[in-house]
């Protein structure tokens, strides 16, 4: 705790807060009231940090249950509809690797649609709210099947348009966490979920890991209520306790952090998570928070905030960030059609933000199936954000999908 404060300390000596009681806002997921004078909604997120077991999974579902947290997540992608070729035969050697390719890497840590119907049962009967982040329509229709009662969008998918679009429109709350995002594509994904949705968390987020205390900014967190008028939660990944709390104190509310039965395990998400004696101290801390707070929230004045990738999040970006992809053959010269198009896990390509003017353009060359679009592929008009912002709530984004 004392190394986590002096860390902060360093960020935040001149924030003075302020605390307001106005109109308050609040959504309902499951049976549970989240938002303004309400507990906050605390996350265990196991992700994948049950290695590909299942007896890790429930070991840490005991946990959870164990430390009287509100919900756990998981992780589920669909790997056919989200690895391109070019990624999944990719070399993947190292100390996390659980397989010498990144396609074999990937399978090797997925759980089957089986585990997931056993695992929501077991949650159920320990009294936990069961999800996970969905990274496809596929992975969106099993966890609406067995009865999630939200749907979050990881950081890597808040550029994912078809996907926003889909799990939107299925009425659920969705919570969406916003590292390695830029202001606009912030601005865009709010956007369009509330066109369809306005059962809306966002996270403040910060995509390293383990995330740097220098890269914390909580202003962010009034910032995005004020921007968005819509209820803001954290999802972190620094090391130690300290910074959940805090993000309840500044007005959070909701709060993920992973959890793990030993940081030394192996994995990259094992050494930002707690462990149980971590995941009992910040469920009681950030209740001991809530009782200090009286049910008020901070507000600072952070009207002129912005927003980019930062350094720390940029590798990750271009290891788990989101691209179009070919999903046929496209012809050099031929007019790209909606349905050509889909969009798959690999940073570095075209954001799939630009599918509606992508799809006015021609392929310079011929291109071939499963292939990531890159920057000089395609001959098309290059938009300006306020273009790109018009297009979105206007463009069939379905059409990017599988089905």
């Amino acid at each position: 705790m004392g190394l986590d404060w002096v860390r902060f300390r360093k960020n935040y000596k001149k924030v003075s807060f302020k605390y307001s009681s106005s109109v308050p806002m609040e959504i309902k997921i499951g049976n549970r009231l989240i938002g303004d004078g309400h507990p906050a909604l605390v996350t265990a997120e196991i992700g994948q940090n049950h290695n590909g077991d299942m007896d890790i999974a429930k070991k840490l579902i005991n946990l959870a249950h164990e430390h009287k947290v509100d919900a756990v997540k998981f992780c589920k992608r669909s790997l056919n509809l989200t690895l391109p070729k070019e990624l999944n035969d990719a070399p993947y050697i190292g100390p996390n690797s659980f397989g010498n390719t990144y396609g074999e890497h990937r399978r090797n840590l997925e759980l089957s649609e089986e585990d997931y119907e056993e695992l929501s049962k077991y949650c159920k009967k320990k009294g936990l709210i069961f999800h996970a982040s969905v990274c496809d329509e596929d992975s969106a229709d099993l966890l609406d099947d067995l009865g999630a009662p939200l749907f979050k969008i990881a950081s890597r998918d808040l550029i994912n348009m078809p996907l926003l679009e889909y799990v939107a429109k299925k009425g659920k709350p969705v919570i969406i966490s916003t590292g390695m995002s830029t202001l606009r594509e912030i601005d865009d994904a709010v956007k369009l979920v509330k066109k369809y949705n306005d059962k809306l968390i966002i996270n403040y987020c910060v995509s390293a890991y383990p995330s740097n205390y220098d890269d914390i900014d909580f202003g962010y967190i009034p910032f995005f209520r004020n921007r968005y008028k819509t209820l803001i939660g954290y999802s972190g990944h620094t090391i130690g306790i300290l910074m959940p709390t805090i993000a309840v104190a500044f007005g959070a509310c909701a709060i993920e952090k992973h959890i793990t039965l030993s940081r030394i395990m192996k994995g990259t998400d094992h050494p930002g998570s707690l462990e149980p004696l971590g995941l009992m101290r910040v469920a009681r801390d950030i209740r001991n928070t809530e009782k200090s707070v009286k049910g008020r929230r901070c507000t600072l004045n952070v009207a002129n905030m912005e927003k980019n990738i930062l350094k720390s999040e940029s590798s990750v970006k271009q290891r788990i960030g989101k691209s179009l992809c070919t999903k046929v053959p496209l012809n050099k010269g031929e007019e790209i059609k909606p349905e050509m198009l889909c969009v798959k896990t690999m940073g570095g390509g075209l954001s799939p933000r630009l599918a509606p003017f992508i799809v006015k353009g021609v392929p310079k060359e011929d291109i071939q199936t499963d292939k990531i679009l890159r920057e000089g592929d395609i001959d098309f008009k290059f938009p300006t954000d306020g273009e790109i912002s018009d297009a979105v709530s206007k463009f069939e984004w379905n059409k990017l999908l599988w089905r």
